[in-house]
């Protein structure tokens, strides 16, 4: 996984929680839901990466 896909993944995790955490203090539950799909998202993006990552290693060991 590149350095930048690595950040953009973060960031989006980071920016959902936020989200969430604006939604909790202001009682917005359409706010406190969207961040939490932003986030779900950003980790099922790092999870693909990582199988991709694992999927490189094996293919090198046998290389």
């Amino acid at each position: 996984m590149s350095f930048s896909d690595k950040a953009k993944n973060k960031a989006d995790e980071l920016t959902g929680k936020a989200k969430q955490g604006i939604g909790d203090a202001t009682d917005n539950e359409r706010l406190v839901a969207e961040g939490q799909a932003q986030e779900t998202a950003a980790h099922a993006k790092q999870a693909g990466e990582h199988v991709k990552d694992a999927g490189r290693d094996v293919r090198d060991a046998f290389s």
